[in-house]
């Protein structure tokens, strides 16, 4: 069976649409068609159903898709395999990771990485959990940083490799900035926050917190406005609008040029870096490069 037809096969299985996948391939829609076409008369089975929406794969389709990558992926084994002779480690890794990290402790990273492994490509993804998760499980990953307390997800694994301090910040000219006791969650239920998305472990975990005090009902609780950007939630937190949280590198210049003080408060764990990705799936030697440059600088 010719390989490039089941590429195409798993790459529509990700994409759920033809022109996706083509684009994805760098085909022509037409040649995509015929690639699946090709593959569902050898099977001599339907393996998409063509819904105006996309594709969706048939039970035959689900059935058939473990076992093309399971293919694949050993076809990438064999090639590396054939690669490994001269000791060069080359390749492109791809990372998903939240913006927090991306920005402060990536950089660092990748350049370490390079300076191993000079043929060695990282492309990295912003993105929260769930995007993280699902581009592992889909493929479109090959390695994923999560910045979450618990990390329980099917086919995914994901251990702890660092944690980050979180830092509960406002503007210095904010009212809280000048209190000298600890600010209860009952006054900090009447702030207003700014928040990273939905899906931001500990952002999701604060929201709770905050909307479990008494009397937070509607109207009458926190405001609270998310983000996709850590960048944007330490603005307006410096431009004195509310409060925000973040892990602390993100907001040390800040802090240093004295455009943000910590609040006195509740105090917060730190939260776990977790390196995931997909159970079954093979590793790349220029990932497993790029995991282990991770692990020492973290631990730097």
């Amino acid at each position: 069976m010719d390989t490039r037809l089941l590429l195409t096969f798993t790459t529509l299985a990700r994409t759920g649409g033809f022109t996706a996948a083509a684009a994805e391939l760098h085909l022509a829609q037409s040649t995509v068609t015929v690639h699946i076409r090709t593959l569902e008369r050898e099977l001599g089975t339907r393996l998409f159903d063509r819904l105006p929406t996309g594709t969706v794969l048939t039970d035959a389709g689900r059935r058939l898709l473990e076992g093309a990558e399971e293919i694949l992926d050993a076809v990438a084994r064999l090639r590396a395999a054939g690669r490994e002779g001269d000791g060069v480690v080359r390749g492109r890794v791809r990372v998903g990771t939240p913006e927090s990290l991306c920005a402060t402790r990536l950089p660092g990273v990748i350049a370490a990485l390079r300076a191993r492994h000079p043929e060695v490509d990282v492309d990295l993804h912003a993105a929260g959990t769930a995007e993280c998760v699902e581009g592992l499980r889909a493929g479109r990953l090959d390695l994923a940083l999560l910045l979450a307390s618990e990390a329980d997800f099917p086919e995914v694994t994901a251990e702890p490799v660092a944690h980050e301090p979180l830092a509960l910040v406002c503007a210095p000219h904010h009212p809280l900035a000048a209190r000298m006791r600890p600010a209860t969650w009952a006054r900090l239920a009447k702030e207003s926050f700014f928040l990273l998305e939905q899906g931001c472990a500990y952002s999701d975990a604060l929201e709770r917190r905050l909307l479990a005090v008494p009397g937070s009902g509607a109207g009458s609780g926190p405001r609270l406005t998310r983000f996709g950007s850590a960048d944007a939630a330490r603005s307006c937190a410096a431009a004195g609008l509310g409060l925000t949280l973040l892990p602390l590198t993100t907001v040390e210049d800040y802090l240093g040029q004295g455009r943000l003080t910590r609040v006195r408060g509740p105090v917060f764990a730190d939260v776990p870096v977790r390196l995931a990705r997909h159970r079954r799936r093979w590793t790349a030697p220029a990932t497993e490069a790029f995991a282990r440059e991770l692990v020492r600088q973290l631990a730097a």
